[in-house]
């Protein structure tokens, strides 16, 4: 048996991404990575190292991992191309740009492509915002399977190295919601090498160089960022963490939340340990994650030559390019730590910021592109106030397997400066040609309300009238399982940004965001909830349901039942009725919500509720729209219309052709051909 390979601290330069040439690029000059191959030929290419196979539209912008990854690997000269949203019935795609020289580089797209296709209510998505037109279908489900079989068809002895949020958040065995059952590691039924999960500029880089030296792509294996499955001779590291087998929490759900209890105490880059999970006779090793990169690496990234557009091929406009082609990224990560989310996971609880002056340039650049009408769409990250936060002690830092810097209160070793970002909003007014810089990331508003004046200088100059704020709930066991602050912070919060937006003779409005069904929240919960829009006036036009994302931490409550760091028992809605009653009380001032709300209030007996009292949620009697809904409903369970696709000797050539946006010829019971 062989044995597994040392963890090396780094192959390379610990500042690898800053070696990258700088770029100066004037923005009208700069030209996309080619899609085709008659882009490819263009520049002269015979051949392709890298072929990145991508879920989304290509969109050649920094907040797309396509745009980011592809560049960095064009810097180091490498060459690229992207096969955005492939036809994966068949390998043809594949093939277009020949046999990569090095590997492809597989990844579903920006989100899990389940997520990205169903509701919460599993109803398939009306739109898709990374595709051309908002259209559906342009990606399989579970794309990461679909992309690197096709990828081993076109070409059996090709490297494959998997990716992106799906691959990172589907590494070890996880909960699947849409198939209600728990799945083994995607590393086995995709069949890739290597799977590279977090964010990848330097573990895609380090692969590519490695792989170009020379090295096997077993030898990849040492490397952080990385899981991979051992064969079936081979022995897993001595010195990894065992986790419960994939056929221990498959049977046992509080071995599935002790596996997940383990998995989230080792994501801290600075003292995470090996994890080992067997599925079967294999083992999925998982390596600890890579180090946060520095600010010269960050300001690298970001200074490439995108064209901050979708790829010229496209004639229709993609949604997600509309929404964040103004955007600018000042940092990534986040210690909030929610259950709920999947950014910690993804990106790390460590912030990882850009340089002043690297975000002022990349401003400047915008401003000098005819296109730019002078409103920045969004300065910010996955929270619009972390810029330039972190540990104040690094040797505690090192040791520390906190959850969350901020739940349930903040460390007081945490940096909350909001000097940084206050500076920059300043500068950021200042650059000729920018009119407007907004602030459309949500707002932690428990590290506001430390700074009256970063509440000042938001509420003045960087909101476009609404702001956004994600309380999610505001009862306290909820929100404790959520690992969110108080409905104090909230309220306070608001007061502040209320009287600051009176003063400057604004009308601005919070939209804050809530969570319908999540784990711990009742009807009760729900209740309380409701009673507080009412008080405050705040009526949601968009009511927000719990999806269980794979890996996280509240994923495994809905599953388990569990709280896997107490191992409590949490209430889970689960079933359809009682989604629907929770989404209800959210909206309860909506006409068509009253019988599910009257239905809800009756149950948890706040009869109370109801009649025509000021602290009423609704009247006694119940409006026309509820019956009109009401008999509607009706009508559509009783109409008698079905449709079945059968596998018959007549349809069975059809059924191969069609994918689930193509349905088959169907089956009738009442017509001659059924006899």
């Amino acid at each position: 048996m062989s044995p597994a390979p040392a963890i090396k601290k780094s192959t390379f330069s610990p500042n690898l991404l800053s070696q990258l040439p700088k770029q100066d690029t004037p923005l009208r000059d700069r030209v996309a990575l080619p899609m085709t191959r008659k882009e490819m030929e263009a520049r002269g290419w015979d051949e392709i190292d890298i072929v990145f196979v991508t879920g989304d539209a290509y969109i050649d912008h920094p907040s797309f991992a396509m745009a980011i990854l592809g560049r960095v690997l064009e810097a180091a000269g490498f060459r690229v191309a992207i096969l955005s949203q492939p036809n994966w019935e068949n390998a043809d795609d594949w093939q277009r740009f020949g046999r990569p020289r090095l590997f492809f580089a597989i990844s579903a797209g920006n989100m899990d492509s389940m997520i990205n296709h169903y509701t919460a209510n599993k109803k398939v998505r009306n739109n898709d915002a990374y595709s051309p037109g908002g259209k559906i279908g342009l990606r399989p489900d579970r794309a990461t399977l679909h992309y690197c079989q096709r990828a081993r068809q076109a070409y059996k002895d090709v490297h494959v190295i998997a990716g992106g949020v799906e691959a990172s958040l589907r590494r070890l065995a996880h909960y699947d919601y849409w198939s209600d059952k728990v799945r083994r590691s995607i590393l086995l039924d995709a069949k890739a090498d290597l799977l590279a999960f977090g964010m990848g500029e330097e573990v895609i880089l380090e692969m590519a160089q490695r792989l170009d030296a020379g090295e096997s792509i077993k030898s990849l294996r040492d490397m952080r960022g990385v899981a991979y499955a051992t064969g079936a001779s081979e022995t897993p590291p001595e010195d990894a963490i065992k986790l419960p087998s994939y056929e221990e929490v498959l049977a046992d759900k509080i071995a599935f939340a002790e596996a997940t209890k383990i998995i989230h105490n080792e994501t801290n880059p600075f003292n995470a340990r090996r994890l080992v999970q067997y599925h079967a006779q294999r083992a999925i090793v998982c390596n600890p994650p890579r180090y946060p990169i520095s600010q010269n690496d960050m300001d690298s990234i970001y200074g490439l030559p995108y064209t901050r557009q979708a790829h010229p091929e496209y004639k229709e406009t993609i949604p997600a390019s509309t929404m964040i082609k103004d955007s600018v990224t000042i940092m990534r990560g986040c210690f909030g730590g929610c259950t709920f989310c999947s950014i910690t996971a993804h990106q790390g609880r460590i912030i990882q910021s850009r340089s002043n002056k690297s975000i002022i340039n990349e401003l400047e650049l915008m401003a000098d592109d005819s296109r730019f009408k002078g409103t920045v769409s969004d300065i910010g990250g996955p929270t619009a106030n972390m810029y330039q936060m972190r540990c104040s002690k690094p040797e505690v830092e090192a040791i520390c397997r906190r959850q969350s810097c901020v739940h349930p209160k903040i460390c007081k070793l945490l940096g909350t400066d909001h000097g940084p970002v206050i500076k920059l909003m300043k500068d950021a007014r200042k650059v000729p040609g920018i009119k407007k810089v907004l602030v459309a990331s949500g707002v932690r508003m428990d590290l506001a309300r430390r700074s009256p004046e970063y509440v000042r200088e938001l509420t003045r100059h960087h909101v476009g009238g609404l702001l956004k704020v994600a309380p999610e709930h505001t009862d306290p066991g909820v929100l404790n399982l959520m690992r969110k602050p108080s409905g104090d912070d909230f309220e306070n919060f608001t007061e502040v940004f209320n009287e600051e937006s009176e003063k400057m003779g604004k009308k601005q409005y919070m939209v804050p965001y809530f969570i319908a069904s999540h784990p711990g929240s009742d009807l009760a919960a729900m209740i309380h909830l409701a009673v507080m829009l009412k008080r405050t006036g705040y009526r949601p036009d968009q009511v927000q349901d719990f999806i269980p994302a794979p890996l996280d931490v509240a994923t495994t409550m809905y599953y388990t039942g569990l709280d896997p760091f107490t191992m409590k028992p949490v209430y889970i809605a689960k079933h359809l009725r009682d989604r629907k009653l929770q989404r209800a009380l959210m909206q309860f001032f909506k006409p068509e919500n009253y019988l599910e709300v009257r239905k809800a209030l009756i149950e948890a007996d706040r009869t109370d509720l109801i009649g025509n009292g000021c602290d009423c949620l609704i009247p006694a009697k119940p409006p026309k729209e509820a019956l009109e809904r009401r008999r509607n409903d009706a009508n559509k369970r009783f109409r008698g219309e079905y449709v079945h696709t059968i596998p018959n000797a007549q349809n069975k050539k059809q059924m191969k052709k069609q994918t689930r946006n193509k349905p088959g010829p169907g089956y009738r019971p009442d017509t001659k051909k059924s006899k």
